[in-house]
């Protein structure tokens, strides 16, 4: 989710790579059993940071790959060479996915597009699984100062989306894709998507390759038995409901306490950039100008500061969700006020969305989740698309109720660079595009 200015920063990333590279020339070639020692270490701490989390230490590292602590430094000099080690392996993967992808598209023997998206997304998705912990690296600025590390946390995976647009091209040409439908950004949405099949909390037990598919159904033909249009969707209460929600958070700030506000307001900025874990009261203090000591008389520890920021942001969101769902309209059309009520989320509230991330991985804070219960959004979920399709409004309902449950709840936030680019109502757009309506052309 990084922004464009990634790029602009790969093309300074020459020295910090090359200074590793010489340093690793003076010394003797690696043994294949150092090298096959280092793979296992690498495996490792892909395993223990994507359970524990970025702050995950080098003895954690090493206790979990049974050698003392003092032996990592063997093979890695620094916390900061792993994290880089590992985010090159991530992009390599993806890159090699994308070149894969590219080639099978010049095979000379047609291959429906719909089945050549479904391998690339589980493609894709198999990547994201596989390699964790840079994929919760790639949602933040990067876990430490490390010039290198930024630039690689800030990367776009351009090899899968450019080989996601080929393929969408081929459709298209053959008839397959609609031709309405932006295929860069639709490539980008489908790409990211299928990378957050790696998000434990989506995944949960569901098999890797059967929820990328099902990603892929939706995407391709929709949720809705029919087709809804887009006046049809702005017509309705529960569009409606989510239009005056929305706009009663422009007056429903509480700024009776000018220092505690202005407190949260860094600490979201903190947070949101560097992500909750890697963010330290003494990073917020010196951000709001002010010193530890104050910073904790005024709100207290660190998870009391996200409990205060995130309880707002789920009042005014979390709550939302009833009412929509209580709206005298058809399933299709709550859900569309549902992906409203994110995409506007995500607009005013950028920075809790990032903070959210949290959440949307294995490894929450040690506090219990202030913004929404996930729990109950799955249930409320379900119930939704029970209720859908038993109305024959949704067509999808082969798929198990949590599965198609949780796959929905993560298809309906609009990822942040793609709002960015394109704005709040071509991304409700998009979203009915994806969600409900399917970027196939319908045989009806």
């Amino acid at each position: 989710m990084a922004g464009a200015d990634a790029v602009g920063r790969s093309s300074k990333r020459g020295r910090p790579g090359a200074k590793r590279a010489a340093s690793l020339a003076a010394v003797s070639a690696p043994t294949p059993s150092e090298l096959s020692r280092r793979s296992e270490i690498l495996k490792t701490a892909n395993s223990v940071i994507a359970t524990t989390g970025l702050r995950s230490s080098l003895q954690q590292i090493a206790d979990a790959a049974g050698i003392l602590a003092g032996s990592l430094y063997h093979h890695f000099e620094s916390k900061e060479t792993i994290l880089v080690e590992l985010i090159r392996l991530y992009h390599a993967d993806l890159d090699r996915v994308g070149e894969e992808a590219l080639r099978r598209l010049d095979n000379p023997d047609p291959v429906p597009v719909a089945d050549q998206i479904t391998t690339l997304g589980r493609a894709i998705a198999r990547c994201a699984v596989e390699h964790r912990a840079a994929l919760q690296m790639s949602f933040y600025e990067g876990p430490s100062n490390d010039p290198e590390l930024m630039e690689l946390t800030g990367r776009q995976p351009t090899k899968i989306q450019e080989a996601m647009v080929q393929a969408l091209r081929a459709g298209r040409w053959r008839g397959e894709i609609r031709s309405d439908v932006d295929l860069p950004t639709l490539a980008d949405r489908l790409c990211q998507s299928m990378l957050h099949v790696g998000l434990d909390v989506i995944r949960h037990n569901a098999k890797t390759d059967d929820l990328a598919a099902l990603k892929c159904r939706i995407a391709l033909d929709g949720l809705a038995s029919k087709a809804p249009s887009d006046a049809e969707l702005d017509r309705s209460k529960a569009i409606a409901a989510a239009e005056s929600i929305i706009s009663s958070w422009d007056n429903d700030e509480d700024d009776t306490d000018l220092k505690a506000a202005h407190l949260r307001a860094v600490a979201r900025s903190e947070f949101g950039r560097r992500g909750y874990e890697m963010t330290t009261i003494r990073d917020i203090a010196s951000a709001a100008g002010l010193g530890t000591g104050t910073v904790y008389r005024i709100i207290g520890s660190k998870d009391e500061l996200l409990m205060s920021i995130m309880l707002e942001f789920g009042r005014k969101v979390g709550g939302a969700w009833a009412e929509i769902v209580r709206t005298d309209s058809t399933a299709v059309e709550k859900l569309d006020a549902l992906s409203w009520l994110n995409i506007n989320a995500l607009d005013q509230f950028p920075d809790e969305f990032r903070i959210q991330l949290a959440w949307l991985r294995h490894s929450p804070p040690d506090s219990a989740n202030p913004a929404w219960s996930f729990t109950t959004r799955i249930r409320q979920m379900k119930s939704l698309l029970s209720e859908g399709i038993r109305a024959g409004d949704i067509h999808i309902d082969k798929a198990g109720s949590d599965m198609l449950a949780r796959c929905i709840i993560g298809e309906q936030w609009i990822p942040e660079n793609i709002l960015a680019d394109i704005g709040t109502r071509n991304a409700l757009i998009l979203a009915r595009d994806t969600v409900l309506r399917g970027v196939g052309i319908r045989g009806e």
